[in-house]
């Protein structure tokens, strides 16, 4: 049987006002371009944004880190950041690193989650798409999903969930990978992923080795070694028959856990899940948004979407964000709203660092 393979694709090419949202005329062009290559390289596709995020969403046969389809988004966000230069965007282009396309876009800016796999009798796909933070925000939000039974009930009375999940989870600082078996492994896994700067949850498979979920990986900080913007992570997880089921895969929403991300990349925020008409970063640059989109997969066809957070199930978690979002603002410039030391590494704080390096003193003994 032939497999379906979903990539979404991400990257900010520019943005108005400031760091906000993005331009109608980049969707537009976007969504012309992946049009003309439906049924010929892409099978299907749906354009969206997040913030300044343009997000694109594929589907075709060709497998994961496909060249071709690579290539395609790379061309559509060089094309995109064009439009944006000429509109005299904010941070048009920044999250393109380089000026030429080297046969994948990992390493080069864009963030990229995709799955292959058999389609089943039906088919349910979500995919979340987050502005202004980074990919380990994935990680509570995955645990809760696949591995804790207080969410999914699922993995108590459904016997095709009962035995549990595997988790991929890469260290972005080392560059190696690791799995973890749940539920024999979760105190394990979580006292890794419980650090979501560093250790990232990748994959998620059922014990067969069916995939389960995806995420992106990429930190912009450590592939151009400077803060260049936040990473605004992607990700696809399948739902029902075998998997949590959609209301399971979106409750752990409810909850408003603070990510790091919003101003400058710089500051723990609430992680507000909105619908798309709300994907627009105001306040302090934020707070942090997720949005998610529902589809049925039918045949490589895109059936959908549905606008899944824009309900008024999650408006109680929308007001709690706000009212966090206002007590983490009180800090100012003062941990543990502004991030720590080690990670301000990566932001714009070595620029100032290294104006004062020289006028430190010895304290006299």
């Amino acid at each position: 049987m032939v497999k379906t393979t979903v990539s979404v694709i991400k990257a900010d090419v520019g943005s108005f006002p400031g760091h906000s949202r993005t331009h109608p005329k980049i969707l537009e062009a976007a969504a012309r371009r992946l049009k003309e290559a439906e049924g010929n390289l892409i099978i299907d596709s749906y354009v969206t944004h997040c913030g300044d995020d343009l997000e694109l969403i594929m589907t075709h046969t060709r497998g994961e880190d496909d060249e071709e389809i690579h290539r395609l988004a790379w061309d559509i966000f060089m094309e995109c950041a064009g439009i944006a230069r000429e509109m005299k965007l904010y941070g048009a282009g920044q999250d393109l690193l380089g000026d030429s396309f080297s046969g994948n876009v990992k390493g080069m800016g864009p963030g990229v989650a995709e799955m292959e796999f058999e389609e089943r009798g039906s088919d349910p796909v979500l995919i979340f798409m987050a502005d202004k933070t980074e990919p380990g925000a994935w990680n509570y939000f995955l645990y809760k999903i696949f591995a804790d039974p207080f969410n999914t009930s699922g993995l108590v009375i459904d016997p095709s969930l009962h035995e549990g999940f595997i988790f991929e989870v890469h260290d972005v600082m080392e560059k190696r990978r690791i799995r973890f078996s749940t539920p024999e492994e979760s105190y394990s896994l979580l006292a890794y992923i419980g650090a979501p700067s560093r250790y990232v949850i990748k994959y998620v498979w059922k014990k067969n080795g069916i995939i389960a979920a995806s995420t992106s990986t990429q930190r912009l900080s450590l592939i151009a070694g400077r803060y260049v913007g936040k990473d605004d992570p992607v990700m696809i997880i399948r739902a029902q028959s075998g998997f949590p089921a959609v209301g399971e895969v979106l409750d752990p929403f409810r909850t408003p856990i603070l990510v790091a991300g919003w101003m400058r990349g710089s500051h723990h925020g609430p992680f507000m899940p909105v619908g798309v008409c709300d994907a627009n970063c105001t306040q302090f640059d934020g707070p942090p948004r997720v949005i998610c989109l529902g589809f049925q997969v039918c045949n490589g066809r895109l059936i959908g979407p549905a606008d899944m957070f824009d309900d008024p199930a999650f408006d109680g978690v929308r007001l709690q964000c706000c009212e966090l979002s206002n007590m983490m603002r009180a800090h100012g410039p003062f941990e543990p709203h502004r991030l720590s030391l080690s990670e301000m590494e990566y932001t714009t704080l070595p620029a100032v660092e290294k104006e004062f390096k020289d006028r430190w003193e010895d304290i006299p003994k």
